[in-house]
């Protein structure tokens, strides 16, 4: 189990980079648009290259980040009931959901992204709008981007398995995102009130 810690922690360092490079995509794609904007303004022309980059930046932004959104446990929950349970039956709701349904997810995206790739790839595919850019990066990013889930997936999996086994802390568990939200409400109180305090009524 050390040896799969330490490929997990590989895992999501890799996979913590790439989404943080990926993520100044959305500077780049703002940047694109100011830039179109005002030369469609001032000098009445614009491009179709210009307004697919911006898609393209943010299906980079989409696909690179999903898995550092992973990591941080920041993708969607509904824990109507996992919030309601103890803290192993939310480590096994989380297993199966990895296993039962992210997992089967990620393979079937990869199984239909490498023909859908490779075939856009070996062919040059080119925009049907006039002056439009290649597609097949876009559709190598779809495939990246799931290949890059299917390794967090295999991490995430590491970490729930030894976390269970006592033998990894579990950072992100606060007994559902509902408390997650109450404990960092009390906190941010408590700083405000620390704030707030006179000087001289500072606790020794």
């Amino acid at each position: 189990m050390t040896a799969l810690i330490k490929l997990s922690r590989v895992i999501d360092a890799i996979n913590v980079r790439v989404g943080k490079i990926a993520a100044w995509a959305i500077v780049v794609a703002i940047l694109v648009s100011a830039i179109n904007a005002i030369i469609r303004r001032v000098f009445g022309v614009s491009s179709n290259a210009w307004l697919e980059l911006q898609w393209y930046l943010f299906g980079a932004v989409f696909m690179l980040c999903a898995a550092w959104t992973l990591i941080s446990n920041e993708h969607i929950r509904i824990d109507i009931l996992s919030s309601r349970l103890s803290k192993r039956g939310r480590d096994w709701i989380d297993i199966i959901g990895h296993v039962f349904f992210l997992l089967p997810f990620v393979a079937l995206m990869l199984w239909l992204s490498i023909p859908y790739f490779a075939k856009s790839y070996a062919s040059g595919e080119v925009s049907s709008n006039a002056g439009g850019l290649l597609i097949w990066p876009a559709k190598g990013l779809i495939l990246l981007g799931f290949i890059s889930m299917f390794f967090q997936w295999m991490s995430e999996l590491i970490k729930r398995v030894a976390i269970m086994q006592g033998k990894l802390e579990d950072v992100h568990d606060t007994g559902g995102h509902g408390a997650s939200a109450e404990a960092e409400a009390a906190r941010l109180l408590s700083g405000i009130a620390a704030e707030n305090e006179p000087p001289g009524n500072s606790s020794r």
